[in-house]
């Protein structure tokens, strides 16, 4: 469907674009908003930790990396793709817009004409019959419909970091972002990623405009700031007004490769990211948005380091939740890419196709974590490692969060481990023993509420027997 464009007009562009996409298209935000039947538009919960529906109830974030999906799949290939990750569970697939200036989509057609960003591609009519009429944006447009219709949100990213380094202005993401917010602003399932795998200081001017235009225009959805690996949204961005939440990439090096002296240090120790912004002021949910992939080598680009694989994703899932994150974003290294067969051109030494990547352990195990955390009284929940009398580091540390008259602790490595009793309400506790890799829940016995209980889960010692003890108090 490759085609030939002339250039347009930004200011008729504008108008243009809201005419081109269906009947309703002249809604706004707020309209599209409430003459949706279903309970869409998540928002920052009312303490300020989480997020809710808009009816009160518990939203948590279980995000997926599908990082091209807008430019590599088809038609076809969306839904089908879309299908999978709704029955596995996630609510929020991660997508960006602009990979580079020059994208160009299965069908053969350009985002923007000459590499401007204010200069979005926009032809008359989206009948997919029609090779002329279908574009770039119709295509996106089908993406995040066809999202919607699953019960799924997309969460955007405008310019990906890489493509606003290559000559991106102030003035033209501005336009940009008021382009992308009167198309897209009316979809009910839209969440605005700003920034994308690039330090905030870097094209500042860039991330500022997305974020304030956005802002100005779009009270209904909810945006962040996608941070360079090893890196949070909080560091520059914590006080800016259309900052709704904060974002993390604790990334994918291990503890051996994180040595880079302008980053924090932290190893795979992706919770401690999640308790800074937890402390800072004001308050502001947090989410690790990019933690290591799925079947991604250490450090991304040598593989005699060794690969991530599904028992890491589930440490750094529960680690960094039970630290107080309102969420989890998983990946995987080929899904993220839409690695197809027969592809050379491969990034970070994929293995698998897609299609079959989308069915690994990782991916599966993932629901688990979500039902866990919306199993108990979910908004009166804090992280408090109090509960733990010894405490180990690295491999060995044990990770602990509470509500009044529940408690969770996960070992990543089936370890010993005594807690501290008292703190929960209550005179009697019934322990439960959670399996991460298959949801089942095994009875551990009733135990008075007081002294130091020690508890072991069942098998040997190693990386990837990862338990949850459940403590609920009766």
């Amino acid at each position: 469907m490759k085609k030939y464009y002339l250039p347009i007009a930004l200011a008729g562009l504008i108008a243009a674009s809201c005419g081109t996409t269906g009947t309703d298209s002249q809604r706004s935000v707020s309209e599209a908003q409430k003459e949706n039947e279903k309970p869409w538009g998540i928002k920052v919960s009312d303490n300020h930790r989480y997020f809710q529906t808009p009816d009160g109830k518990p939203f948590f974030w279980l995000g997926e990396t599908g990082w091209l999906a807008f430019n590599k799949l088809n038609r076809e290939e969306v839904a089908d793709y879309l299908d999978v990750r709704k029955k596995q569970g996630f609510n929020i697939i991660q997508i960006m817009g602009l990979h580079s200036l020059g994208v160009v989509n299965v069908y053969g057609d350009t985002a923007v004409f000459n590499k401007d960003v204010s200069q979005p591609i926009v032809t008359k009519g989206n009948d997919f019959s029609d090779s002329v009429a279908y574009d770039f944006w119709d295509h996106v447009d089908y993406t995040i419909k066809t999202a919607e219709d699953k019960g799924l949100y997309v969460a955007i990213v405008p310019i990906w970091g890489s493509a606003a380094k290559e000559g991106v202005t102030a003035a033209q993401a501005a336009a940009y972002a008021q382009f992308l917010v009167n198309r897209y602003g009316k979809y009910p399932n839209i969440i605005w990623l700003n920034g994308g795998d690039i330090p905030g200081d870097q094209k500042r001017e860039v991330w500022d405009a997305l974020g304030k235009t956005i802002h100005a225009l779009d009270t209904v959805h909810l945006q962040t700031y996608h941070p360079r690996g090893r890196g949070q949204s909080s560091t520059l961005f914590h006080n800016e007004p259309w900052l709704d939440f904060n974002m993390i990439q604790s990334g994918h090096k291990d503890y051996a490769q994180d040595t880079m002296k302008k980053d924090p240090n932290y190893g795979e120790d992706n919770w401690r990211y999640i308790n800074v912004d937890w402390n800072l002021s004001p308050t502001k949910p947090t989410v690790d948005g990019e933690p290591s992939y799925e079947e991604i080598p250490h450090g991304l680009h040598d593989t005699t380091n060794g690969y991530w694989f599904a028992d890491d994703i589930r440490r750094f899932g529960y680690w960094s939740v039970f630290a107080g994150g309102a969420g989890y974003t998983y990946g995987h290294n080929s899904v993220m890419q839409f690695l197809k067969p027969g592809e050379t051109k491969r990034a970070f030494h994929a293995k698998a196709t897609w299609t079959d990547a989308l069915t690994y352990p990782g991916a599966k195990q993932m629901i688990y974590i979500k039902n866990l955390m919306l199993s108990r009284p979910y908004f009166e929940r804090i992280p408090d490692q109090s509960l733990v009398a010894d405490q180990g580091e690295r491999y060995d540390y044990i990770a602990a969060t509470r509500g009044e008259k529940y408690a969770f602790l996960y070992t990543a490595t089936g370890r010993a481990f005594k807690v501290k009793t008292g703190i929960l309400k209550g005179d009697q506790l019934v322990a439960t023993w959670f399996n991460p890799r298959t949801g089942v829940e095994t009875p551990a016995g009733e135990f008075d509420n007081k002294g130091v209980l020690e508890f072991k889960p069942e098998g040997e010692v190693k990386h990837g027997n990862d338990w949850v003890l459940i403590l609920d108090s009766k």
